[in-house]
């Protein structure tokens, strides 16, 4: 188990969260969950309502849709983000390819503290943007 402190500073060495301060990383710290998955262990599927993010504290995972491999993440990769915005479906499947550690935030707690601090959800937004704006270069 971490502590606040360590989460802070888990969190503010992802990329997705490097843009927000220390202080604001704290609340989403007070928000996230730890969990841990075995090797071969499904996190979500494909098709299920996305309602959290999920970062990489140790191990690797593999997002896929069927046999296709869309990317494999290991330490300080997050995935699910787009669920703390949109509760679309899933967009693909993801499995813990070692045991693995993560944290994760639930759209709904993230989105409280996002309404409180507009300045979270921005600096949340220029990350994805500029993800997008690589992704189709």
């Amino acid at each position: 188990m971490i502590s606040t402190v360590e989460k802070v500073l888990f969190l503010k060495s992802i990329d997705l969260f490097s843009q927000i301060p220390g202080e604001d990383l704290a609340q989403v710290a007070l928000i996230s969950t730890e969990e841990n998955r075995d090797q071969g262990e499904e996190i979500f599927a494909e098709g299920e309502s996305g309602d959290a993010l999920y970062l990489v504290i140790e191990g690797k995972v593999r997002v896929h849709r069927q046999d296709r491999v869309i990317a494999e993440l290991g330490e300080r990769e997050c995935f699910g983000e787009v669920a703390i915005l949109d509760a679309a479906p899933r967009s693909a499947t993801v499995t813990s390819v070692t045991d693995t550690s993560l944290l994760k935030i639930s759209r709904e707690d993230f989105q409280e503290i996002m309404a409180e601090k507009p300045e979270i959800a921005m600096g949340i937004i220029k990350v994805l943007s500029r993800r997008l704006r690589d992704a189709i270069r």
